[in-house]
């Protein structure tokens, strides 16, 4: 079942035959075997000798593994957004292809079908030597070979196919193998007819599969003789005069219904039955089977479920008691101790103040003989001590004015993970321009170059043509006026294979019953040069839970349904979980997945950029602008 297609394709040429899977659908085939001629040709090492290998470019042989057109057989991963696992034997001039999915766990059942259909092409064209022409010529034959070898065949039907293959009837290579298997084992004797046989020993299977046999009437009374035997014998009747004696049926239906009883006229015991009074007025029992005859009597519960039950109340940032059934009144006081203030209580405003006492001050004139009455306020100095303070360290610090145009590069790095394995990934990178402001630049234009290094793996780009042209071999020129607010003069997005990743997620779900536990498993990339600070972890959950209990602590949003962790910190090379549980009113057998998506929000900003794209003058030690920090952040970062 791991193989999906099945496939010719000659070295030069049309594709010759594709047969498929009823639910795989022969575009999604034709994508998988165009994806694998496209990657043949461009890795070829003709077509690499002709385009010229760059410095900077990544080596072919590195990213496919084996080469296609050195190796006679082998397996390549093609595709971008649609992946498949294409599975190659080359027989002369022909590729024989086998297309199933990239994380198949058995992969050898689908080689095992690409050898099979390797011999029926050696079958069909006599020899090693197979070409187009021959295989055209037993088109129908191969055609239904390879259908029978995609659904999975035994040696025994794979002899008996190549062997029926250059015969003149089709039908003998279809039907005349359907038991072969059985009649080499020994189990029939062979005939000379094959299909005869074959049509015989359906014939008998029907007819058998649809006849019914009656048990005889002997053998049902011998039955129920055994199962009267296996019962227990009934109970003898019991003589107990104190049990009163039950009325005749007949006597019952004869009687008027509203009639008054009998029993009125009886003494007091006998109403009250087996009950008598004792002296001090309470009712005893003189025979409990006969008081409790005719009842149902439920057996008591543990001794465990007597106890007060304990809900805690779980808060993330400690534990704040909880409410037990049966002593409300106690617990109820503990629980919400401090919260019956005006504004909740519970706080202390002199936790928040230094306790230390301050020395008393000096009398003075309010502090203005620290200031010393000197021409130059730089050099004003305090009075006391032999320290020197200047007054400038007093004002609130200026910002630092620019001194020529700035360029900073923000990235966005989007990724999806399911499970375990990256589906999909991207990054997009904008190059920011900031002029100096209109009033200090006096009206002048911002002219200047600038180039971009390490570019190898941008699979797009485009630039604002109104501010930034192209000078070629990386290099740029930028011509604008000046503006208050930062211009984007470029945006390019990198090739998937080329995207550092700086997190790996990993989500597990598990719904037993009505319970769900869900874990995120997270991973930093030990190749980032600075580690991630400021990480939020957002879990969606499916319902808003009732009673939730989370590792390590987090914020639980009851409006949205997501529970958020912030962790300060991802150290390099350290992995990490969180893991929350609730219980949900949703049974695990009623057959409805419940949906859990997990997100990631990060930044970081740094000297460097996360693609490793750089910014450098035109000129070495000639700097026309000012390289400022770059940050990068995470855009759509997911895991379901």
């Amino acid at each position: 079942m791991a193989c999906l297609a099945l496939a010719l394709q000659p070295a030069n040429g049309a594709n010759i035959l594709l047969q498929t899977r009823e639910w795989f659908p022969p575009a999604r085939a034709l994508a998988a075997l165009s994806a694998f001629r496209q990657t043949r040709l461009s890795f070829a090492p003709s077509s690499s000798a002709a385009s010229g290998s760059k410095s900077d470019d990544p080596d072919p042989s590195s990213a496919l593994g084996d080469d296609p057109l050195a190796a006679s057989s082998g397996q390549v991963v093609v595709g971008v957004e649609s992946r498949f696992l294409v599975v190659y034997r080359l027989v002369n001039s022909i590729y024989v292809l086998g297309v199933t999915t990239p994380d198949t766990p058995n992969a050898f059942s689908c080689v095992d079908a690409v050898n099979q259909s390797v011999a029926v092409v050696v079958a069909a064209c006599r020899g090693v030597d197979a070409t187009p022409d021959k295989l055209h010529r037993k088109y129908p034959e191969i055609y239904m070979a390879l259908d029978i070898v995609l659904r999975g065949v035994g040696a025994a039907r794979l002899a008996a196919i190549l062997s029926s293959m250059h015969s003149d009837n089709i039908a003998k290579l279809v039907s005349s193998a359907i038991d072969a298997e059985a009649r080499v084992r020994g189990a029939d004797p062979w005939a000379g007819s094959h299909e005869a046989f074959s049509l015989e020993r359906r014939a008998a299977l029907q007819t058998f599969s649809s006849v019914s046999f009656e048990l005889p009437a002997e053998t049902l009374a011998a039955g129920d003789e055994a199962a009267a035997a296996s019962l227990p014998p009934p109970a003898p009747p019991s003589d107990d005069p104190t049990k009163p004696s039950e009325e005749a049926p007949e006597d019952q239906q004869s009687k008027d219904p509203f009639a008054a009883s009998d029993k009125i006229n009886k003494p007091e015991e006998a109403l009250v039955g087996a009950f008598k009074k004792s002296k001090d007025g309470v009712s005893l029992v003189s025979d409990p089977s006969a008081a409790l005859a005719g009842l149902e009597v439920s057996s008591l519960p543990p001794p465990a479920a007597t106890k007060p039950t304990f809900i805690g109340v779980e808060g993330f940032e400690g534990e704040y008691g909880g409410i037990e059934f049966g002593n409300e009144e106690a617990s109820l006081s503990e629980a919400f101790e401090g919260f019956d203030n005006a504004f909740g209580g519970g706080l202390d405003a002199s936790e928040f103040v230094n306790t230390a006492k301050k020395p008393p001050k000096a009398p003075g004139l309010g502090g203005l003989e620290l200031l010393e009455t000197s021409p130059n306020p730089a050099t004003a100095t305090a009075s006391k001590g032999d320290e020197k303070t200047p007054l400038e360290n007093l004002l609130v610090s200026k910002t630092q004015a620019m001194t020529g145009p700035e360029m900073y590069i923000v990235e966005e790095i989007n990724a999806e993970f399911r499970q375990s394995l990256l589906s999909r990934v991207g990054l997009k990178g904008t190059i920011f321009l900031r002029t100096l402001p209109p009033k200090q630049a006096a009206g002048k234009e911002t002219e200047f170059s600038f180039r971009l290094e390490n570019t190898s793996g941008i699979q797009r780009a485009v630039m604002q043509s109104s501010c930034v042209s192209s000078l070629e071999n990386g290099m740029f020129h930028v011509r604008t006026p000046s503006k208050e607010e930062a211009i984007p003069i470029m945006k390019y997005s990198l090739q998937p294979r080329f995207t550092p990743l700086p997190l790996r997620l990993r989500l597990v779900k598990r719904h037993s019953g009505t319970l769900l536990s869900v874990m995120i498993q997270y991973a930093p990339n030990p190749a980032l040069l600075m580690p991630l600070t400021n990480v939020t972890f957002i879990l969606k959950l499916p319902v808003d839970p009732t009673l939730l209990k989370v590792t390590p602590k987090a914020i639980l949003n009851r409006a949205t349904k997501e529970l958020r962790w912030h962790v300060p910190d991802v150290p390099k090379g350290s992995a990490g979980r969180l893991r929350a549980r609730m219980p949900v009113d949703q049974d695990s057998e009623e057959g409805g997945e419940l949906e859990v998506v997990g997100m990631v929000k990060f930044s970081a900003q740094g000297s460097t950029t996360l693609s490793g794209i750089c910014l450098r003058p035109v000129a070495d030690g000639i700097a026309q602008f000012n390289e400022v920090s770059h940050r990068y952040e995470s855009g759509s970062y997911l895991c379901i």
